[in-house]
């Protein structure tokens, strides 16, 4: 599969959140995720496994008991089954890839 550079397909995860899926194999789901200054993502688990990298901006991400000041250039990864949230502190941009692939994100 192959991704074109497209401003089309963004849809809101929760408020000041979009995201995008980008592309996807037969294991593995890649989405940008476009957040708002202050927008928060609640703490959640899903059992994929989440590997991210923050292209834009400057977030906080809380793995399990651990809270991570995010600048561009970091990256992180999430096991499944795994306590975690988000929350920017401007304008940023995350591209995160999942596997298994999120059927939900389809």
């Amino acid at each position: 599969m192959f991704g074109k550079y497209s401003v089309d397909g963004y849809r809101q995860a929760v408020e000041g959140i979009q995201q995008k899926t980008l592309v996807h194999g037969e294991k593995t789901l890649m989405v940008e995720f476009r957040l708002q200054p202050h927008a928060a993502l609640p703490l959640h688990s899903h059992p994929h496994e989440q590997t991210g990298y923050l292209v834009k901006g400057h977030m906080q991400v809380t793995i399990g008991e651990e809270v991570y000041d995010i600048r561009p250039g970091d990256s992180w990864c999430i096991p499944g089954n795994t306590l975690h949230g988000a929350k920017s502190f401007e304008e940023s941009v995350a591209v995160e890839v999942f596997s298994p692939v999120r059927e939900d994100y389809l």
